[in-house]
């Protein structure tokens, strides 16, 4: 499976002849650069080629997570018990045991029977290590059974589920041989270097390739062989090739000191970070991102193939801390630190992964210690938990059951916040009894001249995130903020596309000239919705951005409509960057989003031939993906199939009992047969399933009321309001219902909230 030829081949001069191509470089400007085109294209050479001149930050780099980060499973590698040890999860009892040498585990496989299989690779090293078997096309597939490798007084030396709490059987997603734990798309490209995934469409398989198994020095520093061509040179031609030969130079830190102000007790920069290229290095696996490409390689702009998730609800908490398993790139954005000019490596020593210092010494490196490592700063007792410095600035959360994961956005404690909000503390990871109003009074009498932090958007966040109105202007303040991290920016920028119009649009519009990629792209996606002619406007200039991602957006706004008002050189631009769409599009493939998003940019072009054959796809590759049946049967429902239309729908709701959409979806198509008992109890359990979806009760709602259950209808729609206050259309309903009832108090006081909603 692996191979030292995959190594892309041409990749470099092709992506300097695309950038050409697409700044339309001068004649003269070609001739004087094509002495570096005629260089061959980097290519990976193995961890090996560089252990011999590089030994000390070899010997470094052997004992780091990085080098555990796959392996072969053998006994210098494999932490877990196989002497014939069993656990029992769910009603499913796993054996794991030795045969011939070879490590194996019987437990219930694709088919739901038991079976043995041999265990080919660890993964990870701590504090659990998972371990993957191989299934036929190519595939490797991540056990849900891990290895807790912390110590036993910590609990650990023991197998556990990493879905203690959901039964999983064959066929889900989330079972251990589903799509959803399948090594090739969701874990390789961050556990192994130079990793080439190659799925074919066709034959629904993979034959996978890398150039190195774990995590090895090119993986960082990006294609060796230049570098090695520069080190067999004479003293002279070295010294002349200032970048030695290297695709990422991450020297960020060279010649850089921090020097502590004595009046702030904090260091600053001794010159501004003009670059991020070590953050962009670590952030293709250390974020919450999505993939496009894997022909990236380090010093590639990230955006040319990683889309990094904003702060998005549901990943993270309103104030930014991490909520879902987000990793630490996008909480790191949002911190004082980064805006400050920190990078990874000033706290982490790159090759042994680990803290440049012990506990608290790490951050006296910027923060002097007489200042804030003293009882009078934390308050707590000198070497207590509570007294380090992480305790209360870099709270954990557990994900994966036994990994505790510090939060990078590095902020003060605010349990004001948790009483005002209901978001996590650092204090309430010590002091849960005491609660939330007791933990604000403290930091209240401790700092009554406190500062309030240096990410303030919580609040605007939480109450966007709730519907709140009014909010445009904050919204677009936090948006057009050059001095807000690029993140908080690109945050609000997508918080305003639910609020079109007036100065929430002209915000987004704006946006689209920010200096960041991170916000372009979001202002191209907020912008999916907005006028044809404001799209074709302002986001037709995208199409020439200098990043993948920011082009890609721009154009999924511009199919349709607004394509149609362009212009012959802006429709070839279009063309160029919808067939860097495609691309991406072919190469996650194996993953149903892929076809769905295919079949959506095919209705959008009026191709319902393509768009059914793309969401057919989908659901071939997962029956459960709702979001592709719910629209193939629009798609059906749209072309007077209504029948077609009921049986996706209801094939979705017997692959997935617990999706709520299939469940909508075929209620209305029942109220369209005037199948009304059908129609209440498919409405009725979408509803149940998704409370946290106004529309379903609404519908629900209206659908009781149209059947005389008047009494059941103000109920429903009483309860989805006190989730959701400032909803339109439970309140629309309410009013109007309200007063054919005869109860004009409660109508005029509907009719109220409506009016304070309107702009």
């Amino acid at each position: 499976m692996g191979s030292p030829g995959a190594d892309g081949g041409g990749l470099a001069s092709g992506r300097a002849l695309a950038l050409i191509a697409r700044r339309a470089v001068a004649i003269v400007a070609w001739a004087c650069a094509s002495s570096a085109l005629a260089q061959p294209a980097p290519h990976y050479v193995g961890t090996a080629a560089c252990t011999t001149c590089h030994t000390k930050e070899a010997e470094a780099w052997r004992g780091s997570q990085h080098a555990g980060a796959m392996a072969e499973a053998n006994e210098r590698t494999v932490l877990g018990n196989f002497a014939d040890a069993r656990f029992t999860a769910h009603g499913v009892t796993s054996r794991f045991f030795r045969r011939d040498a070879r490590y194996y585990v019987r437990t219930d496989g694709p088919d739901g029977k038991p079976a043995d299989f041999e265990i080919r690779y660890t993964f990870g090293v701590y504090p659990l290590q998972q371990y993957l078997v191989a299934l036929p096309g190519g595939r490797l597939q991540a056990l849900g059974i891990a290895w807790d490798a912390r110590p036993k007084a910590q609990g650990g030396q023991r197998w556990f589920h990493l879905y203690p709490d959901r039964k999983l059987a064959a066929g889900e997603p989330l079972h251990w041989t589903g799509l959803d734990q399948n090594w090739n798309y969701q874990c390789a490209d961050c556990h192994s270097t130079n990793l080439r995934k190659n799925y074919d469409l066709a034959t629904r398989s993979y034959q996978t390739t890398w150039t190195d198994l774990d995590v090895g020095c090119e993986a960082c520093h990006g294609p060796g062989s230049r570098h090695v061509g520069w080190a067999g040179r004479d003293a002279g031609a070295r010294a002349a090739d200032a970048t030695r030969g290297l695709t990422a130079r991450l020297d960020e830190r060279r010649g850089v000191t921090w020097a502590i102000d004595a009046a702030t007790g904090s260091a600053a920069r001794s010159t501004p970070r003009a670059t991020a290229r070590e953050i962009e290095t670590c952030a293709r696996c250390h974020a919450r991102r999505g993939q496009f490409d894997d022909r990236w390689h380090a010093g590639d702009p990230l955006g040319d193939a990683f889309r990094v998730a904003t702060l998005e609800p549901g990943l993270y908490y309103p104030d930014g801390q991490q909520r879902d398993e987000v990793y630490v790139h996008g909480s790191f954005l949002q911190s004082r630190m980064n805006a400050k000019g920190v990078t990874c490596s000033d706290c982490h020593e790159p090759h042994t992964g680990k803290l440049r210092a012990t506990g608290n010494a790490v951050c006296g490196q910027c923060h002097a210690p007489s200042r804030f490592d003293v009882e009078a700063h934390h308050h707590h007792k000198t070497g207590s938990p509570g007294a380090a410095c992480a305790s209360c600035h870099m709270p954990t959360r557990t994900y994966m059951v036994v990994d505790p994961r510090h939060d990078h956005s590095i902020r003060i404690p605010r349990p004001d916040r948790s009483v005002a909000l209901g978001t996590p503390n650092a204090c309430g990871g010590c002091h849960a009894r005491e609660g939330a109003q007791w933990a604000a009074d403290a930091i209240a009498r401790w700092f009554p001249a406190r500062k309030p932090g240096f990410q303030g958007f919580a609040e605007t966040f939480a109450a966007a995130d709730r519907g709140a109105p009014d909010l445009r202007a904050t919204l677009a303040s936090y948006a057009g903020d050059r001095t807000q991290p690029a993140i908080v920016r690109a945050s609000a920028v997508e918080r305003l596309a639910s609020r079109p119009g007036g100065e929430g649009t002209a915000a987004i519009v704006r946006a689209a000239g920010d200096p960041d990629p991170m916000v372009r792209a979001a202002a191209a996606r907020a912008l999916r919705n907005a006028e044809p002619a404001v799209r074709a406007r302002t986001l037709t200039p995208l199409l020439s951005d200098p990043i993948r991602d920011v082009r890609m957006e721009a154009a999924r706004s511009l199919v349709g409509e607004p394509e149609r008002s362009l212009g012959e050189t802006q429709r070839a631009k279009l063309a160029t960057a919808l067939a860097e769409i495609d691309a991406a599009l072919a190469f996650n493939a194996d993953r149903p989003e892929a076809h769905a998003d295919r079949g959506s940019l095919a209705l959008a072009r009026g191709d319902t031939d393509a768009a059914i054959a793309a969401f057919g796809r989908a659901l071939e590759l997962d029956p459960t993906f709702a979001p592709a049946a719910v629209n193939l049967a629009d798609v059906q429902r749209a072309l007077g199939r209504d029948g077609e239309a009921i049986a996706v729908l209801l094939r979705a709701i017997r692959a997935d009992p617990r999706a709520a959409a299939p469940r909508h979806a075929l209620g209305l198509a029942y109220v369209r047969q005037k199948k009304r008992p059908e129609a209440l109890a498919a409405l009725s359990e979408a509803a149940r399933l998704a409370p946290d979806n106004p529309r379903y009760a609404f519908v629900y709602a209206v659908a009781l009321h149209d059947a005389g259950r008047t009494k059941e209808s103000m109920a429903v729609l009483q309860g989805a309001l006190a989730q959701h206050r400032y909803d339109r259309d439970l309140l629309s309903a309410l009013a109007a219902y309200s007063a054919r009832g005869g109860d004009a108090d409660a109508a005029a006081g509907y009719e109220r909230r409506l009016s304070e909603l309107r702009p």
